[in-house]
């Protein structure tokens, strides 16, 4: 009896110490990036509501357009080169060869790697829904400005739109292309498979 109890004692530690590590699990942050996450956000963000409220913060439309092209300068280099690789785990780039031709590279880290197991949800939705999100409301500017016939914003907006829609058209083709590489990968392994298949039968024949 007494070795029955000492058993029962062992086991409900052992359930307890189970709980304790699914909560330390739940525990755990979900952003794990939260600078990367939070810069990715404020540039953009802050551009938009120096756009909306310029009125307010200066009545100098120089200074205004000054500060909103450096906010989409600051965010075009952030998401490009720093928030894209930590939070989702794509990069694109342009380099020229020796030749002087402009090649686009679109890259995008492979699901086996150590980094990748960084990647989190929340981290990706952030990325997307600010990524997608703040060319659209630019595009909108763009077609307010041009009905409301305020000329001197429409350059600025449409450098909003151009410098943020690059960094979308990018990211997507890092996604897209990665989906294509998978498909190539996996047609050209279901061909080889058939291949082997038939020889074999051949060979057997």
């Amino acid at each position: 009896m007494l070795q029955q109890d000492s058993n029962d004692d062992t086991e409900d530690v052992s359930l307890f110490d189970a709980e304790e590590e699914t909560t330390d699990r739940r525990k755990k942050p979900k952003v794990r990036h939260p600078v990367a996450s939070f810069f990715h956000l404020f540039f953009r963000i802050s551009a938009i509501i120096v756009y909306l409220l310029s009125e307010l913060f200066s009545s100098s439309f120089i200074a205004c357009m000054v500060a909103i092209i450096l906010l989409l300068s600051c965010d075009f280099w952030t998401v490009k080169n720093v928030t894209g690789r930590l939070m989702v785990g794509l990069r694109w780039w342009n380099h020229i060869d020796e030749d002087g031709k402009s090649h686009w590279v679109f890259e995008s880290r492979k699901a086996s790697s150590q980094e990748s197991k960084t990647v989190s949800e929340a981290e990706s939705r952030i990325f997307w829904l600010g990524l997608i999100v703040c060319p659209v409301l630019w595009v909108v500017f763009a077609f307010s400005a041009l009905f409301s016939f305020k000329v001197k914003w429409l350059a600025v907006v449409i450098m909003g739109v151009v410098l943020q829609g690059a960094n979308l058209y990018g990211y997507i083709r890092c996604k897209v292309g990665s989906k294509k590489n998978l498909a190539s990968m996996a047609t050209s392994y279901l061909g080889k498979q058939i291949l082997r298949q038939h020889t074999g039968d051949d060979q057997s024949s």
